[in-house]
């Protein structure tokens, strides 16, 4: 099954895809859109909408994992980084694509086995998890990995994205 993963956010969206058969995880691809503070909002999402569209088109996956927002204090962030989210999950469900979305303590949780997990653990993880030299850079594109490998290792049944 291939899984795209992604980590949403206005500036910088991470994605990563890998291939899961069974208990195999393989590495297909990783890396971020991102897009210009300087440039109106409106203009960020078609980008990011435009580019996440590209890659599901080259990379057909089965199943996609989106994270969740979690945002304690920051309210201007989580409503930029909704904004984003929603254009993913338009992307997604344009594409008729299968969608499970993920806490950040589920992700820790199914990546690390510990809920409060610190990012450098999460991020070697996912190098040994799929057999990487290294860990993948920048952070949202290892963070997008990390929420496909949860996806691989979660018995969650996923959403399937309707069109309308």
């Amino acid at each position: 099954m291939r899984i795209l993963g992604i980590d949403p956010g206005t500036a910088t969206t991470g994605f990563g895809v890998i291939e899961s058969e069974g208990q195999q995880l393989k590495f297909i691809d990783g890396g971020v859109i991102t897009t210009k503070p300087d440039i109106a909002m409106a203009d960020r999402l078609v980008i990011i909408h435009r580019e996440l569209s590209e890659i599901i088109a080259e990379y057909k996956p089965d199943l996609a994992a989106v994270e969740l927002l979690y945002f304690a204090t920051n309210v201007t962030t989580a409503m930029t980084v909704g904004q984003a989210r929603g254009v993913v999950l338009l992307a997604l469900s344009q594409s008729n694509i299968r969608i499970i979305e993920f806490t950040p303590l589920q992700v820790k949780q199914a990546v690390t086995g510990y809920g409060k997990a610190a990012k450098p653990q999460i991020q070697e993880m996912v190098k040994t998890l799929l057999k990487l030299d290294q860990i993948p850079r920048p952070d949202d594109a290892a963070d997008a990995l990390a929420i496909a490998i949860a996806a691989a290792q979660t018995s969650l049944e996923p959403k399937k994205a309707v069109m309308r």
